[in-house]
This record gives C-alpha cells, sequence and structure tokens, in this order.
C-alpha cells in the first residue's frame, strides 16, 4: 500500500474531561473520530513518581490538519503540559482512510 496522509493524535487525558475534548474536536471537524480507553500512567512530575488513572485519546486526523488538532488540545487541556503526540499510519482500509479526510476536509 502506499503511504498515507492519516495520523493519530494521542492524547492522554483526566476520566471525564477527555470526553468534553473528544467532542469538541468532533464538533469542530478537527478529527474525524476518537478512541477513548482508560489507562493508568506512572511518570515523575515536579520530583515525585506520580500514578494516575487517566483516558488515552486516539484522534484520527491528516497529516495537515494535525497541527491544528494538537494546537485546540492543547488549549482547552487542563494540564500544564499536557501530553500529545502525532504518529503516521502509513497503511490502512483505503475506504476507512477516505472517510477520515471526508469528515476533517481533506
Amino acid at each position: 500500500m502506499d503511504h498515507t496522509d492519516i495520523v493519530l493524535i494521542l492524547c492522554t487525558a483526566p476520566p471525564g474531561e477527555a470526553e468534553e475534548i473528544a467532542r469538541r474536536v468532533i464538533e469542530e471537524q478537527l478529527a474525524a473520530c476518537v478512541n477513548i480507553t482508560p489507562v493508568r500512567s506512572v511518570y515523575r512530575w515536579d520530583g515525585e513518581v506520580v500514578c494516575d488513572d487517566e483516558q488515552l485519546l486516539i484522534c484520527k486526523t491528516t497529516a495537515g490538519g494535525s497541527e491544528k488538532l494538537m494546537q485546540r488540545i492543547e488549549a482547552i487541556h487542563s494540564y500544564d503540559v499536557p501530553e500529545i503526540l502525532c504518529v503516521p499510519v502509513p497503511e490502512g482500509n483505503l475506504p476507512y482512510l477516505d472517510w477520515v479526510r471526508s469528515e476533517v476536509g481533506g
């Protein structure tokens, strides 16, 4: 398969806030779909090891729309330094990839 222009934006958020972020980016057509799944995050913050229950958002969008989506998530997220990662999707089901493009304006 050829390289695609679809990317996944991964972001963790507190339970409850994750769904609000997902709804907003879908309403604003910045993502075609957002999956939300529970995760347990372990990380160092302010010199201490922290364990938190969070939710992972898996947002599907285009490479061309990824920067705007990441900026929007950062603007509405409650964390000082939210985890926002962009992962390319090199292959996938072509009808699904076409649908993602159509939902976020190509």
